[in-house]
């Protein structure tokens, strides 16, 4: 935990989010005995906490054996407004537009906790086609996406963010070098393109939704399968039409 984190807690809160977190993880009814030992607190600790969540609507017991379980309100709370709703909306159209001309599929990235999520794909019209579903988690470290993102993270966040990736951790120093020096050029050059090191004969093109300036709040990705199926687009055609979009989804939601 960082040094502004520990100034900050707020004891309260945190054992809040740690009864909801650990009633979400279970996913099934648990007593107040139960939460306190998978939350590493005493039984007596949380019962004011409990009593205040389930005042607030946040918790509900089980009339029969009093155990606890989730309502729906978070669920209500968090589909009342999404800024992920809102870049997923703006992009639709243009990422259905770059499917169609490059006959391959692209996806839409943002980071969430420290892991790369798709949140929209457009698919390819061609009969052969990659596929990413809505919801995948990917290592950012791993995926051109990532890249991008971190790339275009406050050095501040960057650091904060590497400092917790396990993968980062466990390179040595001339390779988090190495690595770092990439997250320069990618953000220096505004665009990323490499084999993709999680699906052999891809190709991945990245752009990101934004730039250094009004910051980033996603990246665009076309994965290149080759099939029979596609056109010939050369490289320097898809990087450009993969830019365009971008810039387009970026206007969209007003960042340019």
């Amino acid at each position: 935990m960082t040094e502004k984190a520990v100034k900050y807690q707020a004891p309260a809160l945190e054992k809040g989010l740690d009864i909801l977190e650990y009633l979400a993880l279970k996913a099934i009814p648990l007593s107040q005995t139960e939460i306190a030992i998978g939350i590493n607190r005493n039984p007596n600790e949380i019962f004011r906490m409990l009593v205040s969540l389930e005042a607030r609507g946040y918790i509900n017991r089980e009339e029969i054996s009093g155990k606890y379980k989730l309502s729906l309100k978070l669920y209500n709370l968090s589909h009342r407004h999404s800024p992920v709703d809102e870049i997923r909306a703006a992009a639709q159209y243009p990422m259905h537009q770059l499917a169609g001309m490059l006959k391959q599929s692209c996806h839409l990235s943002v980071l969430y906790q420290n892991q790369l999520m798709v949140i929209h794909q457009a698919k390819s019209p061609s009969p052969i086609a990659l596929s990413i579903e809505e919801g995948s988690l990917f290592p950012l470290l791993l995926t051109a996406s990532g890249r991008v993102l971190l790339a275009y993270l406050e050095p501040e966040k960057r650091q904060a963010v590497l400092a917790e990736n396990e993968l980062f951790q466990s390179y040595s120093k001339a390779q988090q070098k190495k690595f770092l020096q990439l997250l320069d050029q990618i953000r220096e050059t505004g665009q990323h393109g490499e084999a993709s090191n999680l699906s052999k004969g891809v190709t991945d093109i990245v752009a990101p939704i934004g730039d250094a300036s009004s910051g980033v709040v996603a990246v665009l990705a076309v994965s290149i399968l080759t099939t029979e199926y596609n056109e010939d687009i050369s490289l320097e055609e898809t990087n450009k039409v993969v830019l365009e979009c971008a810039h387009k989804i970026a206007t969209r939601i007003g960042l340019h």
